[in-house]
C-alpha cells in the first residue's frame, strides 16, 4: 500500500479507516457512550481481526466517538438480545478465548502496536479493551474503573492477560474489589495508562505515525518479543531475542533502515505480505 492509499470500512457500531499505514478504529455508538451490546461486541472483535491482517497497516489507534471511550457493558441491551441466564452463560463455556474475551483479547493478537485514546468513561469491559492496547493516552479527567463488582460479577474479558503486567497485585485487587472510579491522572499514577494528555487522539495518532515510519518487521518483532517473554524464563526469553534478531539481520527492511539512517533520509520499507 502506498503512502497515499486510504480505505474506509464501516461496520455496525465500529468504523475502520486506514491511511498512511495507520488504522484508526472508532467505536461509533456515541449516544450510548459506546456501551457494549451484542452488536458492539461483534463489531469490535471484527475490527481487531480485520486490522490484524490488513495489508500495509503498521500501527492502530483505538478510540471512541462522542463523549466517552467506552462505558462498559450495556446490561439492558445484552439482556434484550440474550434473554435468560442460560444464553448469557453459554459463551463462557466456549473454548478460550471465549466470545466475551475475544473482544479484548483480539487486540492482544494484533501483530502491530495498538494505541488507545481514552476520554470520558472507560469502564468495565471498556477498560478491559483499553488494557489490551500496547499504549494508552488518557485525559486527566477521564473516568476509569474495573466496574464488574457493581453487577456482582468478576472482570472476565482477558484481564488476567493485561492488568498483571501493569499494576501490583494489591492495586489490582483493590480496584476490582471496590469498582472504584479513578481519574485519568490517578490511573497514570497507578500504571493503568501510559500518558496523560489534553488530546489523546492527537497524541495517539502522532505516536502511530512515528511508529509507522519504522521498519514494520522490527516493530512486529519487538511486540512479539515483549508479549511472549514478559514473564518467561531466562532461557526462553534470551533464545527468543536471538531467534527474532536472526530473522531480521540482513533482510531488505533491516538494510533499508541502515541505508536511510546513514543517508539521513526517510526509509522506504516494504510491508509484510
Amino acid at each position: 500500500m502506498s503512502q497515499s492509499d486510504a480505505s474506509v470500512q464501516t461496520r455496525e457500531r465500529v468504523a475502520v479507516e486506514v491511511s498512511d499505514h495507520v488504522a484508526v478504529v472508532t467505536l461509533t455508538r456515541p449516544e450510548k457512550h459506546n456501551a457494549l451490546d451484542v452488536a458492539m461486541f461483534e463489531a469490535i472483535t471484527g475490527a481487531a481481526e480485520r486490522v490484524a491482517v490488513e495489508p500495509g497497516v503498521r500501527a492502530v489507534v483505538l478510540r471512541g466517538e462522542g463523549p466517552s471511550f467506552c462505558s462498559g457493558l450495556d446490561v439492558a441491551g445484552v439482556m434484550a438480545n440474550q434473554p435468560g441466564s442460560d444464553a448469557l452463560m453459554a459463551p463462557l463455556r466456549e473454548a478460550v478465548p471465549n466470545w466475551f474475551q475475544r473482544t479484548a483479547h483480539r487486540w492482544l493478537e494484533v501483530p502491530v502496536p495498538v494505541i488507545a485514546a481514552i476520554h470520558g468513561h472507560c469502564l468495565g469491559g471498556g477498560l478491559q479493551i483499553a488494557l489490551a492496547a500496547d499504549v494508552r493516552f488518557a485525559t486527566a479527567d477521564a473516568k476509569l474503573s474495573v466496574l464488574e463488582v457493581k453487577w456482582g460479577l468478576i472482570p472476565d474479558m482477558a484481564i488476567t492477560r493485561t492488568l498483571p503486567r501493569l499494576v501490583r497485585i494489591d492495586v489490582a485487587k483493590e480496584l476490582a474489589f471496590t469498582g472504584r472510579v479513578v481519574s485519568g491522572a490517578e490511573a497514570f499514577e497507578l500504571g493503568l495508562v501510559t500518558h496523560v494528555v489534553d488530546d489523546p487522539l492527537a497524541a495517539a495518532r502522532a505516536l502511530a505515525d512515528e511508529i509507522a515510519g519504522r521498519s514494520p518487521d522490527a516493530v512486529r518483532g519487538m511486540k512479539r518479543l515483549f508479549d511472549e517473554s514478559w514473564t518467561g524464563s531466562p532461557e526462553e526469553t534470551l533464545r527468543l531475542e536471538a531467534d527474532i534478531q536472526l530473522g531480521l539481520i540482513g533482510t531488505p527492511n533491516q538494510l533499508e533502515a541502515v541505508r536511510a539512517g546513514m543517508m539521513k533520509e526517510p526509509a522506504r520499507f516494504t510491508d509484510p505480505g
